[in-house]
C-alpha cells in the first residue's frame, strides 16, 4: 500500500532528520511510530501525506510515486485515499461540527448520513450544530478524528491523536480508530509518545537516526 524508498530530509537550518529511510506498509496494517522529540516523526507523516517533499528518495502509494503526480493529482489522492489527524486539529472555525466532519464526503461527492454517525461514535451526539469556538481542546480533537475517518480512507495518518484527551476518552478513540481501520481493510500510521496508544497498533516501530526499527 505504502512504500518509502531511501527517504532523506533536512530542516531549513541544514539539520538532517531522515537519512536513507526505507519501509513498506502493507494493506490493512496498522503501525505505531515512537521516538524522541525532534527525530522526525511528524516530518515523516508530512512527507507521506505529500504536504512536504523529501530531499531525496521517493514515496509510493499503490505503486505510484508521489513525485510523478502533479499538484492536482496529489490533491485528489489525498482527498480520496488519506485521512489525517494532526496535533493542531485544523478544524474550520466558520463551519459547524457536522459541516466540518462531512467535508471529506462533500469533496468526494458523497452526501451520506455517515458524518452524523461519526459524531456519535466520538461522543459528540447532539453537538452537530455547534461551532468549534464552543468546544474544548479535547472535543476539537474528537471532531478532527471523526473527520479523518468519515470517508473510510485507505490510509490514516495520525500525529498524537490522543494528546488532548483524558485517558478514558483516549482509550475509546483508539479503539474506534482500530475498529474503523480493520472494518474497512485500511492501513494506518499513528505517531505517539504514549505507550498505551502504541499498544493498540499491530506493530510498534521506533524512529531513530538509523531509521525505523521494531520496538
Amino acid at each position: 500500500m505504502l512504500e518509502l524508498r531511501r527517504l532523506t530530509k533536512s530542516y531549513a537550518n541544514g539539520r538532517r532528520v531522515l537519512t536513507d529511510l526505507s519501509y513498506t506498509l502493507n494493506a490493512g496494517e496498522y503501525v505505531a511510530i515512537m521516538g524522541d522529540s525532534g527525530v522526525g516523526k511528524s516530518t515523516l507523516l508530512n512527507l507521506i501525506a505529500g504536504l512536504d517533499a523529501p530531499d531525496a528518495g521517493d514515496i509510493l502509494i499503490d505503486g505510484t510515486p508521489l513525485s510523478a503526480l502533479d499538484d492536482d493529482a496529489t490533491t485528489t489522492l489525498r482527498r480520496e485515499k488519506f485521512g489525517f489527524i494532526f496535533q493542531a486539529f485544523h478544524v474550520l472555525p466558520h463551519l459547524t461540527l457536522i459541516q466540518n466532519v462531512a467535508l471529506p464526503l462533500l469533496l468526494n461527492g458523497d452526501t451520506t448520513q455517515r458524518a452524523q454517525d461519526m459524531l456519535i461514535a466520538v461522543g459528540l451526539d447532539g453537538r452537530g450544530s455547534d461551532f468549534p469556538r464552543q468546544l474544548s481542546g479535547g472535543e476539537l480533537q474528537r471532531v478532527a478524528i471523526a473527520r479523518a475517518l468519515v470517508h473510510r480512507p485507505r490510509l490514516l495518518l495520525a500525529d498524537e491523536p490522543t494528546g488532548n484527551l483524558d485517558p478514558d476518552t483516549a482509550h475509546e478513540v483508539l479503539m474506534l480508530l482500530r475498529r474503523e481501520l480493520k472494518d474497512n481493510g485500511a492501513s494506518g500510521i499513528i505517531v505517539t509518545h504514549s505507550p498505551a496508544a502504541a499498544e493498540t497498533a499491530d506493530r510498534v516501530l521506533l524512529l531513530t537516526r538509523d531509521g525505523l526499527q521494531p520496538k
